[in-house]
């Protein structure tokens, strides 16, 4: 019979509910120093004149590498599996993403 053993470079993840629900956001925002990078996550509601940061990620300059490597081939699965996805700079948004206009 054959023994389950665990691999050695491989590492048991848990994650709790709350996280798995996730947190929705449609502003990310990237800053930098030397040592890392910071990735805050925000969700900017229609008419809502203030958002507030749902989540902050802090990297290394190797992981932020890694990740931006990683996401880029997700995205080009996606794509593959659904088709292209359509850059934001072709589709117009307004500043007010529907809501009432904004008075100076």
């Amino acid at each position: 019979m054959k023994e389950n053993k665990p691999l050695e470079n491989q590492i048991n993840i848990e994650i709790s509910e709350e996280v798995a629900e996730g947190t929705y956001a449609n502003l990310a925002i990237i800053t930098h120093s030397h040592a890392e990078f910071v990735v805050d996550f925000v969700n900017v509601m229609p008419g809502t004149p203030k958002s507030k940061v749902k989540n902050r990620i802090i990297l290394t300059p190797f992981h932020a590498k890694r990740f931006m490597k990683a996401l880029i081939d997700n995205v080009n699965k996606f794509e593959t599996a659904n088709g292209t996805i359509q850059d934001m700079e072709s589709v117009e948004i307004p500043f007010n993403f529907g809501g009432p206009a904004g008075q100076a």
